[in-house]
């Protein structure tokens, strides 16, 4: 396994920490997280993050350096990420970057449009025209200024919705086009990458025993002490799955069980998505399906040893 960025995706649950953890020691590697909720503090048990042990085994980058109240975008983890993976190939060791935010992992690979900043005034009308009129009305203006950002944005996405109109009406030009001038921030040669999609029956399994594991070892709590805040609910980390389901149970708006069992039923639904977002938009990716830690390991182990070409072919850019 020679030097390079390990690139290691998938849902939620399906052991790609681990894998990372276990490749960062085999290979003296150093894990940067590509997870948007695990770069916030306050969410180490909502968002699965590994523990102190586990960090102190190997170098980790950017998991639980941000205040719940600092809402990160994709542009600044991609700064961070970037200036991560150049100090360790400053020290000439190889990078694992893992996690379950797909749009990381793009932004990564194919680059993140050089938009300027979009005036408050412009995303609130947006918002509100979402709020007021509904996803239709909404979708009907975007196409009008931006038709291939509409077609290619999944029912039900608002954040990406009401950002594509407001980029729009902004610049005067669509978000498509700023997209289409990108270039990636690391070099196709220089990168391999993964998913791990294990059989859905057997994720939704592991979802739903982390659950009850997270319940048992102060996820409550630590749900509960975050929307004791009272921050915008627009946050990132006020997103988090699980956090308004389990803060139900402290208010007595649910039992515990209730609670857990609205957990897990939103969680099987975020990883549903992942799943759908990583089989469209990285399909050449290679897949590891196994689900226990062992047996990821050997496939990743057999998936290391083919040709790079073999691996992965070229990054199809994806309007």
């Amino acid at each position: 396994m020679e030097a390079r960025i390990w690139l290691i995706a998938g849902p939620t649950a399906s052991g790609k920490s681990a894998l990372a953890l276990k490749l960062a020691r085999a290979i003296g590697g150093e894990i940067v997280n590509a997870d948007a909720l695990q770069l916030y503090r306050d969410l180490r048990i909502l968002s699965a993050r590994p523990t102190a042990e586990e960090e102190a085994s190997a170098p980790h980058h950017l998991f639980g350096i941000a205040d719940a109240a600092d809402g990160w975008s994709v542009g600044r983890w991609l700064t961070a990420a970037s200036a991560a993976l150049a100090e360790i190939a400053g020290r000439g060791r190889p990078a694992i970057v893992v996690g379950g935010t797909g749009l990381y992992f793009r932004a990564l690979t194919e680059g993140l449009a050089d938009i300027p900043a979009i005036p408050r005034a412009a995303r609130d009308a947006a918002e509100q025209q979402f709020d007021s009129e509904g996803e239709s009305a909404v979708r009907a203006a975007l196409a009008t200024l931006d038709p291939h950002a509409e077609t290619r944005i999944s029912p039900g996405d608002r954040q990406r919705l009401t950002r594509a109109l407001a980029v729009a009406r902004a610049t005067g030009r669509p978000l498509s086009a700023w997209q289409a001038e990108t270039r990636p921030a690391i070099p196709a040669d220089a990168w391999r990458a993964l998913v791990l999609e294990p059989p859905r029956e057997a994720l939704y399994a592991r979802i739903d025993a982390r659950l009850i594991a997270m319940a048992e070892t102060g996820a409550v709590d630590e749900a509960t002490a975050l929307m004791q805040r009272g921050l915008d609910p627009r946050l990132p980390a006020m997103k988090a799955v699980g956090l308004r389901e389990l803060a139900a149970h402290a208010t007595g708006e649910a039992t515990l069980e209730e609670a857990i069992a609205a957990a897990q039923q939103a969680t099987r639904r975020y990883a549903k998505r992942q799943l759908t977002w990583f089989r469209n938009q990285t399909p050449d990716w290679p897949r590891i399906a196994a689900t226990e830690a062992e047996e990821q390991w050997v496939a990743f182990q057999a998936f290391a040893k083919r040709p790079t070409a073999a691996a992965r072919p070229p990054v199809q850019r994806r309007p």
